[in-house]
């Protein structure tokens, strides 16, 4: 009878391999960004939907263009241009293929002669029909880092999009490797980026377009990257002390801590790669405000290297320690430096400048991405979904992943002193911990 199970088991396991890899047999799972690995955690793999992808070009009008102020010294107003990314629950065709091409960049564009575009593949279609059949779906719009791209965490997009999440993706002007700009314009617009994005979607949801009722305005989910993380941090309601006037100058007004600040009410569970600013100077919370933080209320999920030596781990723990009333969660990679979130490094990444910018001496990307993707699946799960069972994965028996005992009974059930992380395959939890704090 046992021997009769796994049979089962392993035949249900090879039909979920080939659902998601029968599409198109040129590009078997593992060959792709974001696929899951053997070693993979249970949240890993991709959900039931099929994704669709599309650029949208936003238009924020009157905006101060801080670039135009600088050099004109005066204050200049004018619109400001975002490509966002939008990867969502899409209707495909019988056998059509889930594959599309991305362009990204080698090099920044401050840098002359180091720009030098190059593609990769994700599993997508490009401008398919949204999948209205079980819409409203929460949004979660990703922000990247200085200099960054939209597509820099496609991987987590489309893996989100496949569970039925809406993922707009946002390219900040000044801030991409197309166009990077002075760092003023990254520190004082982040914010004020994801909250118009978050309202452009949801207007685009309310109008009569495509996207009609197609994001929830209720479950609103933010993920930021190292600026993108300085600036979610913003956006749930911390706000920055008087060094901050050092890197903005006159700028710094709208970044500086007040006590009217307030976090956007509409985001209702952030998680936060390796968030920058926590190590400047001698305060213990770098150039944010320490009293600030406990503004933000809402459930975070912290995810970073515990060698980062760019945004400072010790200064990533203690923005975490002072945000004292949220239910947070440090995921920590032993030994990783800042690179806990991107994609992989491309083949076309030969020096170790090119390489650097996305790979970790220690960590396999393609094994973090993985990681990564179940622990936000299960953080979002749980609070934009309300999926307790997803949730469960949080909750892990011992803070080390390494102190962890995978002990078994000769019937297969679980023995008593069994304290493995869930959802990670034996021999594979290892080298991580995560910390876990109620408010």
């Amino acid at each position: 009878m046992k021997r009769l199970v796994v049979l089962v088991l392993g035949m249900l396991a090879a039909v979920t391999v080939f659902a998601q890899s029968a599409v198109d047999t040129s590009y078997p799972i593992g060959s792709v960004i974001g696929d899951p690995l053997p070693s993979a955690p249970a949240l890993a793999p991709r959900g039931p939907f099929a994704v669709g992808v599309t650029t949208l070009e936003m238009v924020n009008p009157n905006q101060v263009d801080i670039l135009a102020s600088i050099a004109q010294k005066a204050n200049i107003v004018s619109d400001r241009h975002l490509k966002v990314e939008v990867w969502y629950p899409a209707l495909v065709n019988p056998g059509q293929v889930q594959i599309t091409q991305y362009t990204e960049f080698l090099g920044r564009a401050d840098q002359p002669g180091t720009l030098i575009p190059f593609k990769f593949t994700g599993r997508a279609v490009r401008d398919a029909t949204p999948d209205t059949s079980q819409n409203p779906y929460p949004l979660v719009v990703i922000s990247h880092g200085y200099p960054g791209s939209r597509y820099m965490l496609s991987y987590l997009g489309e893996n989100l999009a496949s569970k039925g999440y809406v993922v707009a993706a946002i390219g900040h002007t000044d801030s991409t490797y197309e166009d990077v700009g002075n760092f003023v314009s990254t520190l004082v617009n982040r914010s004020f980026d994801q909250r118009f994005v978050i309202s452009e979607m949801l207007r685009l949801s309310a109008s009569d377009s495509m996207w009609k009722n197609f994001c929830d305005p209720s479950k609103i989910g933010l993920v930021g990257y190292s600026m993108g993380g300085y600036g979610a941090l913003r956006s749930m309601g911390a706000g920055c002390n008087d060094m901050v006037k050092a890197y903005a100058g006159d700028f710094a007004a709208p970044i500086l801590a007040s006590p009217t600040d307030a976090g956007d009410p509409r985001i209702k569970a952030t998680v936060l790669f390796a968030p920058w600013g926590g190590t400047l100077g001698t305060n213990p919370t770098g150039l944010w405000d320490q009293n600030s933080l406990a503004k933000i209320t809402i459930p975070t999920l912290w995810i970073a290297g515990s060698q980062d030596d760019v945004a400072g781990y010790k200064g990533i723990v203690n923005l975490f320690n002072a945000s004292v009333n949220s239910k947070r969660y440090l995921l920590t990679y032993d030994n990783a430096l800042h690179n806990v979130a991107p994609n992989p490094a491309p083949p076309e990444a030969v020096t170790l400048a090119q390489y650097y910018r996305w790979a970790d001496p220690v960590w396999d990307s393609r094994r973090v991405n993985n990681i990564n993707e179940h622990f936000v699946t299960a953080f979002f799960d749980l609070y934009l979904k309300g999926d307790t069972n997803a949730g469960a994965y949080l909750n892990v028996p011992v803070e080390n992943s390494n102190d962890g005992v995978y002990a078994l009974n000769k019937d297969g059930t679980k023995a008593p002193n069994f304290s493995y992380w869930p959802g990670f395959p034996p021999r594979t939890a290892l080298g991580l911990h995560l910390r876990v704090v109620t408010p």
